[in-house]
This record gives structure tokens, sequence and C-alpha cells, in this order.
């Protein structure tokens, strides 16, 4: 029992080692971007020697591979964490949608796709690493509540999976491409909630079974 609960103490330390030198990488990398950020930047960000950097992660390329993967994937599962139960579908698809739009326009959150952007030419993975831990496992998700929904008599849909991607497009339409591009201002709370309400009614003409 003693050295059970040793070595969950231990796995526990590492978890919280491995947290502190993403937090000190997500610094770095923020700052400096992915080609400008150095391993010896990090580990001082970190507060830990480069060796022990390096016993977490071999590389530049595989400590920002993880800080992404990581920071998508956390996002993914909090946001489409949806009730397939739920009958509301507009309330449900509402609720997501100003979530969804919230997290798209923060400022930390489109630095991080430049940055991927910027990395993937060189390093197609973290592109297709990111793609598959963000946007395709929040599509995966949404595509099941429909599905049931489907099912449920509902809605009416032949490809799901091509419903869930035009209500995120709907609820975006343009945003993301502005942000990057820094050619406007982050959305409002207004600017948001009148987005998704306008999503909403646009899915709901080609997704319901009656007219809303």
């Amino acid at each position: 029992m003693a050295g059970t609960a040793a070595l969950e103490r231990g796995q526990a330390g590492e978890g919280d080692k491995r947290r502190q030198i993403l937090e000190g990488a997500r610094q770095v990398f923020m700052a400096s971007g992915f080609d400008g950020a150095s391993m010896g930047e990090v580990a001082k960000a970190a507060g830990v020697s480069k060796g022990t950097l390096y016993v977490y992660f071999d590389s530049k390329e595989a400590l920002f591979e993880a800080l992404t993967i990581e920071a998508k994937s956390g996002l993914a599962e909090a946001l489409f964490s949806l009730d397939e139960a739920d009958p509301d579908v507009p309330a449900v698809l509402t609720r997501l949608g100003l979530s969804y739009l919230a997290m798209l326009s923060r400022p930390e959150h489109v630095s991080i796709i430049r940055m991927v952007i910027g990395a993937c030419e060189k390093f197609p993975r973290f592109g297709q690493a990111f793609y598959e831990a963000g946007p395709a496992c929040g599509t995966g998700r949404l595509k099941a509540y429909l599905d049931a929904q489907v099912s449920a008599g509902r809605l009416r849909a032949a490809d799901t999976e091509l419903a869930a991607r035009h209500f995120l497009h709907l609820c975006q339409a343009g945003m993301l491409t502005r942000l990057l591009f820094n050619a406007g201002e982050a959305p409002g709370e207004a600017e948001i909630r009148h987005r998704v309400t306008e999503a909403v009614r646009v899915f709901f003409a080609g997704y319901g079974t009656t007219a809303r």
C-alpha cells in the first residue's frame, strides 16, 4: 500500500511538472511564436532546468505539438459536452453557438491558430494534430447530438456531419477570417448573440421538421 501511494504521488508530481512546463511554453510561444521560441526560454519561463525540460519533451516541435493538442482537446471537450437526450434543440444549439464564438474570438485562441498555420507548412503534423484535437473532435460531438435528434424526429438531415459543419460555419461566418487578418475588432456580446440567433434560424430552415 505504501508503495502504491508513493507511486501515485510521483505520478501526480509528474503531471504537475508537465503542466508547469506547458504553461511556460504557452507564455514563450505566445510572445515569440514558434520560430522565435527556444527551449532555454521555455525552461526559464517554466522555472525548470533544461535537463528537466528535455526529460518531458525531447524537442521544441514535440513541446509545441503537445501544447496545441492539449489546448484544443480541452476546449473541444468543454464546449461540445452535449446532452443527446435534451430535446430542446434550439436552446442546445444557441448555448453551443454562444460559447463557441466567445472562445473563437479570444485573442489568445486567434494567436494559437496563427502560430499553427505558420508552422504547419514546415511541420504538417502540427496542422493535422490541431485539426483532429479541435475542429474534428468538436464536429464529431455535435454530429452525435444531431444524430440523436434526427432519430427522435426533431431534425431531418441525411448527412449530420455536414449539418454540424454547416451550423458552426453559420455561427462564425467570416468572423474568424476577420480576426486572423486583424481586419477588425473582436465581436462584442451583441454581435455574437445576433450571429448565433441567425445561425439557429437558418439551420432550422434547412434541417428543421417544421417551419420556424
